[in-house]
């Protein structure tokens, strides 16, 4: 008897394809670059192996449409629970036909993961939402040119969404250990969105997850650890031991009050 083949186990659901206009160029690039059925089963995978194993991936998409049009939006998904469309624009594979396999493959991952991950019964805010899709495309090896891991601004918030806050859910997963992203996932397919749902399954607010996370580039050594709890002043004079940033508090990173915020557990 042959052995049984290892995408037996997870539910591959149908997939079909549309194409709008053959002649597009658009059309002419993804099938020189792109084998669909493959892509996509290879797109199906990456999200069931992120996030679930075979016994916990959700079972109700039964198929996804890949549809190819011409439109002014690079892409987006809709449909019903059991059936997912893709729609993919022909004009942007056009203008990327110069890395076309690398930008067709990360966005297929991006959309597809809109298919399959939770998003707390629709309480979930977009920016966690989009954030956790191109988390899975960074990881994936697959980040387009223009994204950058780079210290955020003072004024940027952790759930600006898409590549901002994949890079910031990227830190988490190397910082507290694998699975955590899975594990984040998993608590949005229960509870009703709140920021509680951060500390439940990192033991902290993303509030001093933000904090630690722009400290990073400052400080790449900083260990995230627990300080003593003392009395808040105006200055960080007052402590018995050591900041966990070595040489000193990073120059350009955290503010007094957000340092404060993080020592106290605000």
């Amino acid at each position: 008897m042959p052995p049984t083949s290892s995408f037996d186990s997870w539910p591959i659901p149908e997939f079909s394809l549309r194409v709008d206009d053959l002649n597009h160029q658009g059309a002419r690039t993804f099938f020189a670059n792109i084998h669909p059925y493959d892509a996509l089963r290879h797109a199906v995978l990456r999200s069931f192996k992120t996030f679930y194993t075979p016994i916990t991936t959700p079972r109700k998409v039964k198929a996804i449409t890949l549809i190819l049009r011409v439109m002014e939006q690079l892409a987006y998904t809709t449909g019903s629970n059991s059936h997912k469309e893709i729609h993919l624009s022909l004009d942007w594979i056009e203008r990327n036909s110069h890395r076309a396999k690398d930008e067709i493959m990360g966005v297929l991952i991006h959309e597809v993961v809109h298919c399959y991950q939770y998003d707390a019964s629709g309480t979930c805010p977009s920016g966690l939402i989009e954030g956790i899709a191109d988390f899975v495309r960074l990881r994936a090896s697959l980040a387009p040119p223009h994204w950058k891991r780079t210290q955020p601004e003072p004024t940027e918030t952790w759930d600006a969404g898409y590549d901002k806050t994949a890079y910031f859910l990227d830190w988490i997963e190397t910082t507290y250990g694998s699975g955590k992203i899975r594990a984040l996932n998993a608590s949005l397919s229960t509870d009703k969105y709140g920021p509680e749902i951060f500390h439940k399954v990192f033991g902290r607010p993303v509030r001093q997850l933000w904090i630690l996370y722009r400290a990073s580039f400052s400080t790449p050594s900083l260990r995230d650890r627990p300080l003593k709890k003392r009395r808040p002043r105006r200055t960080v004079d007052w402590l018995d031991e050591p900041l966990p940033f070595p040489g000193g508090l990073p120059p350009s990173s955290l503010t007094l009050d957000e340092l404060n915020e993080y020592l106290h557990g605000c």
